[in-house]
């Protein structure tokens, strides 16, 4: 081993010599990173989407079509970043990843035109929504196996409380000191904060460290590494059903995220009332992950994705018919747990059922679906409400299709043969 690569790899070794895993580091990195997605996510936007269109005077329709596009081309960063990430390791991509979308960040502040805010949600959807969330999935998939679910179960846990704090603070600070404000200091944050921590904290895998693997026995560690190929992923109907389902929550989340304040006019509450909402949904989604990752060992992952879409089918018939402020946090809080539910299963059971060997592409390939479902959301919403002068119909029709999801899910099983601790 060269003295460079002794020196990279320095500190997994060290923390190896203390009896401590590095990999429970890159758990809190990938997390972090995680909520550097914000800017990139539909629900990030959807904090600065009505100061934005009254600055730039755009059409409701028309930047619903404008994020659409920019979503759809975007997508093509999960397979492009999860392919980088199999070849290159993460230590070579993350900090790259980190500082565009910082700039893409930074860039919406000062567009002047409907051309610059598009090449700028386009920037911020392809390295934050689809690169930065793949590469940070797949970092905790490539350091875990036997831990994987206590592993992806305390990831889901630290980004929920990340994101819990990110978004009342950005929405604060919108509110104060308004949007351009929130979104330079984040941009700036992303740029100058989290690409050198990702630089100097981040490795690709244990094997490229020399360190132990997670308490798998060589013998499985091999068969662990071989893995499934990314085209007997995509030929699984697993890979359809967990990838399908979390784009079906995705879809509602994104619609109800861009134009939350619009949704609960119509059903009569105040502009503030998301970000109440928003807080408990936070807090509930952090019980789902709790619940979700104690019953991942104990339950079949398709019985957990069963359980989350019926919750969510519920969540969102009922979203129409909201008329109380209680009622709003009963459907923030099923919303909440939904989520929860879908978090810790979409972030393990890629690396459960098709091991490690190309992770990269496969996660790539579920998270554009993720991706391609929060374009869709926002524009199905916004041509329902345009043409029928209701979200209701929208809703109704989601929530049977989440339903039926939920019954395919509860007959998928582990493959046979596969670690599944």
């Amino acid at each position: 081993m060269t003295l460079s690569v002794s020196r990279t790899e320095s500190l997994p070794r060290l923390f190896a010599a203390s009896r401590l895993y590095y990999g429970w580091v890159i758990v809190v990195l990938a997390s972090v990173a995680m909520v550097g997605t914000l800017p990139g996510r539909t629900q990030g936007l959807g904090l600065i989407t009505e100061p934005l269109l009254r600055d730039l005077k755009m059409d409701r329709v028309a930047f619903a079509q404008l994020n659409l596009w920019a979503t759809l081309l975007g997508a093509l960063c999960c397979y492009a970043g999860g392919r980088f990430m199999d070849r290159r390791g993460a230590r070579s991509v993350l900090p790259l990843v980190c500082v565009v979308l910082g700039a893409a960040t930074v860039l919406l502040t000062v567009a002047n035109s409907a051309a610059v805010v598009f090449v700028a949600i386009l920037l911020s959807r392809a390295f934050g929504q689809s690169a930065l969330s793949v590469v940070s999935i797949s970092m905790v998939g490539q350091w875990f196996r036997r831990r994987l679910t206590a592993a992806m179960a305390s990831y889901t846990v630290l980004l929920s409380i990340g994101f819990m704090i990110a978004f009342p603070l950005i929405g604060w600070v919108v509110q104060n000191h308004g949007w351009k404000m929130a979104w330079a200091g984040f941009g700036c944050w992303l740029i100058l904060g989290l690409a050198p921590l990702a630089w100097l904290l981040t490795r690709q895998s244990p094997e490229s460290c020399g360190v132990p693997t997670d308490g798998v026995a060589a013998v499985d560690r091999e068969a662990d590494l071989a893995g499934a190929t990314f085209g007997e992923a995509l030929r699984s109907p697993a890979f359809w059903v967990f990838g399908l389902s979390t784009a079906a929550y995705n879809l509602v989340a994104s619609g109800v995220g861009l134009f939350n304040e619009s949704i609960l006019n119509e059903r009569g509450f105040a502009a503030g009332t998301f970000y109440q909402a928003l807080a408990v949904t936070a807090l509930t989604s952090l019980v789902g992950n709790f619940l979700a990752g104690w019953l991942a060992d104990r339950w079949s992952q398709g019985r957990l994705m069963a359980i989350a879409m019926l919750l969510l089918g519920l969540a969102t018939a009922g979203l129409p018919m909201l008329t109380t402020l209680p009622q709003v946090y009963a459907w923030a809080a099923a919303m909440g747990v939904a989520g929860g539910f879908v978090m810790v299963i979409f972030f393990g059971v890629w690396a459960r059922f098709f091991g490690r060997k190309e992770l990269g592409r496969i996660q790539g390939a579920a998270q554009a679906l993720t991706v391609l479902s929060s374009a869709v959301g926002p524009l199905l919403l916004a041509k329902c409400v345009t043409g029928g002068g209701s979200y209701a119909p929208a809703f109704q029709i989601l929530a049977v299709v989440m339903g039926l999801l939920g019954v395919v899910a509860a007959f998928v099983h582990e493959p046979p043969g596969r670690l599944s601790r």
